[in-house]
């Protein structure tokens, strides 16, 4: 098997961030500047919601507040995340050049960073109705939880799914208020779906060390069914999804419009190479189109049943 740690580097110093003095470099790494991927996943769900209720025309401007807040809470995420899992990185060879296991960044300058970018999510929040902002506050619980649930059960993906999905109740709160709900609830069911179908496959990068350490995921806990498994969790966000749209606008052109978002997913299950770490990470990173996909239909969809 290809030696995953050499073809899938945890971090990537190319570009801006590569540039950068070694601290400020390491303080981007943090925050996994270096990897944007990761704030196109969180932004996405928030996006969907804006178009599906409708918004994209007369609410552009959320889209660029919730772009900034996904690139700063994602950052500060991630922060928190290294420095619970700092001892558990060090005994991972993908991870224990993160700065913090690594020594080039403090405990306590990693929650200095952590506040400065919180700082930039608290002006992201200010710009929504009080109703957005109760639901948007109401993650904080969820989100300091994440990093334990690794250590706590199998499938820690659902959690994360929980939590990087809740952009969708923010958008749909911001622009559709306090009526309407159902479509919401089937955006986010199937956006909780597609997240851990994606981060499964992203966990399969760490399946080895992570047996090692004793880190559970649903990788392992999927074993030699993790293809159809990731299968069956894309086929439910599908479906979720064709019921969100067609909650909006019942017409079989709705449905049409899912079609490009659900051939991407399939295009991932078929070509996913468990055993191959760059497989696996090309497949993962294929899901900012699979968002770009998903909103251009809810955009179309919202955008009809508005008119």
């Amino acid at each position: 098997m290809t030696d995953a740690a050499t073809i899938v580097p945890d971090s990537e110093h190319k570009g801006l961030v590569g540039r950068l003095p070694r601290k400020l470099r390491a303080l981007a790494l943090l925050a996994r500047f270096d990897r944007p991927i990761g704030w196109w996943l969180l932004f996405w769900p928030g996006a969907w919601a804006i178009a599906l209720a409708g918004g994209i025309v007369a609410r552009w401007d959320l889209l660029l507040w919730f772009l900034a807040g996904s690139i700063a809470m994602r950052g500060a995420g991630c922060v928190y995340n290294d420095i619970v899992d700092r001892k558990l990185d060090a005994q991972v060879e993908r991870t224990r050049s993160r700065p913090l296991p690594s020594g080039v960044i403090s405990v306590k300058a990693a929650w200095a960073w952590l506040v400065a970018l919180s700082l930039v999510g608290l002006v992201v929040l200010l710009q929504l109705r009080p109703l957005a902002q109760v639901v948007a506050l109401a993650s904080l619980a969820l989100v300091a939880a994440y990093p334990f649930m690794k250590r706590i059960t199998w499938w820690p993906q659902a959690w994360l799914g929980i939590v990087f999905s809740w952009a969708a109740p923010v958008g749909w709160a911001e622009v559709a208020g306090a009526g309407m709900w159902a479509p919401l609830a089937f955006l986010y069911a199937g956006s909780i779906a597609w997240v851990i179908g994606y981060d499964t496959i992203y966990a399969l990068q760490d399946i080895e060390d992570d047996a090692l350490v004793g880190v559970k995921s649903s990788a392992r806990a999927l074993g030699r069914r993790v293809r159809p498994g990731v299968a069956i969790f894309y086929a439910i966000a599908i479906s979720c999804w064709a019921a969100a749209l067609w909650q909006v606008f019942a017409d079989p052109l709705a449905l049409v419009s899912l079609l490009p978002a659900a051939a991407h997913l399939a295009w991932q299950v078929v070509t996913l190479a468990p055993g191959d770490g760059a497989s696996a990470l090309a497949r993962f990173r294929s899901n900012r189109t699979t968002g770009l996909l998903l909103f251009l239909a809810c955009a179309t969809v919202g955008t009809a049943a508005a008119l």
